[in-house]
């Protein structure tokens, strides 16, 4: 093997190799697992931090969760982390869903999918209101 043939061989095998671990962490199909665990947290409604809460159809992000008020005056939490690829989503009070503005995908007020590209629920997290305290929790 003379000095060009050795130099293509190991040329390849360089772009081959960055390729394969870059297209690896580039798959859209993988849904993004990053949603928070061991959650136990809980908001002051009185708090003006936490005000949009008052009012159906708000909502505020926590920790890569966002809890919302829905339309029926219920509160819900779910990981505010889009499954397709990983953008925040937002609570659309008008269709009663989350909606990720990114690439589309809308989900349920229980984390299902509605449409993609994300075939994957939202984690959900449960809820307990006692007078002005709020507790969001696994």
């Amino acid at each position: 093997m003379d000095r060009k043939e050795f130099l293509t061989t190991v040329g390849i095998g360089a772009v081959a190799a960055i390729c394969t671990s870059c297209f690896a962490g580039c798959n859209p199909l993988d849904p993004m697992t990053n949603s928070p665990t061991n959650v136990d947290f809980t908001l002051n409604l009185a708090d003006p931090t936490n005000s949009a809460l008052n009012t159906n159809g708000g909502f505020i992000y926590k920790d890569n969760i966002i809890v919302a008020r829905i339309s029926n005056g219920s509160y819900i939490a779910v990981s505010s982390i889009c499954t397709h690829q990983g953008n925040t989503i937002a609570y659309d009070v008008t269709a009663n869903r989350f909606h990720c503005p990114a690439h589309g995908s809308n989900f349920a007020t229980d984390g299902s999918v509605i449409n993609g590209p994300a075939s994957s629920s939202l984690t959900t997290y449960k809820t307990s209101l006692n007078a002005t305290s709020l507790r969001v929790f696994s």
